[in-house]
């Protein structure tokens, strides 16, 4: 039997569905996350950036802003409902042309690009092949790239979060460091060469 705590916090295997998104995705959620703050320190224009299972964009946005003109942020998602509402978003705040859409499958990410940073922020524990996730991760980030992990610490609890570090790490990944976001767990990863 399930715990009530699980049913709540939709702890069993699944993909956040597009309905729940107003939940996590609104303006009081910048008092905690802001996305410049958490974001800013590892981004630099011109840079290539991969927004892995981005909702509907609540840091894809602002981080096709923080690349600027000749920058490109790739958004991508195994569902064309969450790619459709960040195409509309990024078209009133005018950084469409810097937004591209990957339409992933749970096997493939479905790029090739090769990015400078990269970010799966409350989506990792979604990933039913955790080991295949961090090699395609790992075999998109360019040599200097950062890579960056939040899960939420309603879903992992630290034994778990360990163990999807431990797959970080035999893709390749090293640890920087651990930044404090609120209400999760973090890392801050960098592609060691094999």
């Amino acid at each position: 039997m399930k715990k009530i705590s699980d049913l709540l916090f939709f702890r069993d295997s699944h993909v956040c569905p597009r309905w729940l998104c107003f939940t996590f995705d609104n303006v009081f959620r910048k008092l905690i996350h802001n996305p410049y703050k958490i974001l800013h320190p590892y981004i630099r224009k011109g840079n290539t950036v991969l927004d892995i299972g981005p909702g509907i964009g609540y840091f894809t946005i602002p981080l096709a802003k923080m690349v600027g003109d000749k920058g490109r942020v790739i958004a991508i998602d195994i569902q064309q409902e969450m790619l459709s509402a960040i195409r509309k978003r990024a078209k009133r705040a005018g950084v469409l042309p810097r937004v591209g859409f990957q339409l992933a499958s749970s096997d493939s990410l479905g790029v090739k690009v090769k990015a400078d940073f990269i970010l799966a922020f409350w989506m990792v524990h979604e990933v039913p092949d955790k080991k295949r996730f961090f090699s395609q991760v790992y075999s998109l980030l360019k040599k200097s790239g950062r890579f960056l992990v939040c899960e939420p610490k309603i879903h992992l609890n630290k034994k778990e979060f360990m163990r999807m570090l431990n797959y970080a790490r035999k893709a390749g990944f090293s640890v920087v460091k651990s930044p404090d976001i609120f209400l999760s767990r973090s890392v801050l990863f960098f592609k060691k060469e094999k």
